[in-house]
C-alpha cells in the first residue's frame, strides 16, 4: 500500500511558525515517526508553497496511489483549482488541518476541498495525519475483504 502525504503553503515552516498554534516539531521529524508507526506501508511526502506544483503532484499520483492525506494550508480556503483536481482523481483523499480552523478567523471556516474528500480531520495537531493514514489503511483492508472470495 502506498499513501501520499501532501502539505501546502507555509507548512515547511512547522516547528518555527507560530508554535502556539502549530507546535514545535518539524514535519520531517514527525514524518520519520509516522513511517515508524506504519512499517510495511510506503509513505511518500510532498510539500510545496506553489499551487501549481500541488496540482501537478495530485494529477501525477492521484491515478496510481492508494490514498492521499492533504493539508493544503491556506489554499484550502481559496483554491477551486485544487478542488477540481481532487474531483478528477480516483484516489481517496483525507483533508487534514493541524489547528481547529473553525476556532480561527472566519475566512478559514470554509473549505473548497472538503466536498471532494472522503473526510476531514481538524484541530488534532500532527496526530491528524496519523489518524488519516489509519483510516485509509482500514478502508483499504475493508475493500480487500469485500473483494476476496469466501472460503
Amino acid at each position: 500500500m502506498k499513501i501520499l502525504i501532501m502539505n501546502g503553503p507555509n507548512l515547511n515552516l512547522l516547528g518555527q511558525r507560530e508554535p502556539d498554534i502549530y507546535g514545535s516539531r518539524t514535519f520531517e521529524e514527525f514524518f520519520n515517526e509516522l513511517r515508524g508507526a506504519f512499517p510495511g506501508i510506503e509513505l511518500e511526502y510532498f510539500q510545496s508553497n506553489h499551487e501549481g506544483a500541488l496540482l501537478d503532484k495530485l494529477q501525477e499520483a492521484g491515478f496510481s496511489i492508494d490514498g492521499i492525506v492533504l493539508n493544503a494550508g491556506a489554499l484550502t480556503h481559496t483554491s477551486i483549482a485544487l478542488a477540481d483536481a481532487l474531483a478528477a482523481i480516483p484516489a481517496p483523499v483525507i483533508e487534514v488541518h493541524i489547528s481547529n480552523v473553525h476556532r480561527r478567523e472566519a475566512f478559514r471556516h470554509h473549505s473548497f476541498l472538503s466536498a471532494q474528500c472522503v473526510g476531514s480531520i481538524v484541530g488534532l495537531g500532527l496526530d491528524g495525519y496519523r489518524l488519516a493514514v489509519s483510516y485509509l489503511l482500514s478502508t483499504a483492508a475493508a475493500q480487500l475483504d469485500k473483494s476476496s472470495p469466501p472460503n
